[in-house]
């Protein structure tokens, strides 16, 4: 794989900023109580359905689709909303210089909303060191680790999955990645050594010192 034709694919939430202090728990308590509202439920049952969905599809979203024929639109829009997205936001801006170290194209690949990812690229100033972003819209709701979603990219970018390795804080979402012909790149400070992983990283900010593994 050359330099110039390698393609890198980000996740964005707890890869290139880190969602779990405040992001996800405002999403997850937004889900759950779309759940109650929708679904006629109460807050133990919601709770219980958005974990079923999210270890069984890798995405709430795909089961609330395709057990109750909810509007992935109406979803989204609803359980994204932030009255304060910015002061919510925890992100090295070290990133920004590690992400222009990188030579190839690079393109944001996320399950979140597209109103939502382009809030964060414009709040990190992320947006700059992007070529693209692919949210969950781009992908007919076909969301990681689904197969069809990752196709649905590489069609529409032009490239082969041999010239892309994809960074990802999800191990599921690296099966898939991995099983296309993608180099993997695991962002975590805990999981094991995984056959579908080609590299295992804390950080981000690990990457150019890795580079020579990929």
């Amino acid at each position: 794989m050359s330099k110039a034709g390698r393609v890198w694919l980000f996740d964005l939430d707890n890869t290139l900023h880190n969602a779990t202090p405040h992001i996800f728990p405002h999403i997850n308590r937004s889900m759950c109580e779309y759940i109650e509202r929708n679904l006629g439920v109460n807050e133990e049952e919601a709770t219980r359905i958005r974990q079923d969905y999210w270890i069984r599809y890798g995405a709430t979203l795909l089961g609330m689709v395709r057990h109750h024929a909810t509007d992935p639109r109406h979803f989204l829009r609803e359980t994204h909303q932030f009255a304060d997205l910015k002061r919510m936001v925890v992100f090295d801006k070290a990133v920004l210089h590690t992400l222009r170290r990188l030579p190839g194209r690079k393109i944001i690949f996320s399950n979140a909303p597209r109103h939502y990812a382009e809030a964060i690229l414009e709040i990190t100033g992320l947006g700059r060191c992007f070529d693209a972003l692919y949210s969950v819209e781009n992908v007919k709701f076909q969301p990681k680790p689904m197969p069809s979603g990752f196709r649905t990219l590489l069609r529409a970018e032009h490239i082969s999955p041999r010239n892309c390795i994809m960074v990802e804080d999800s191990l599921p979402n690296l099966v898939s990645a991995k099983k296309l012909g993608m180099k993997t790149v695991l962002v975590s400070a805990g999981y094991r050594q995984s056959p579908y992983v080609d590299a295992k990283i804390t950080s981000v900010l690990e990457l150019p010192k890795r580079y020579g593994q990929l």
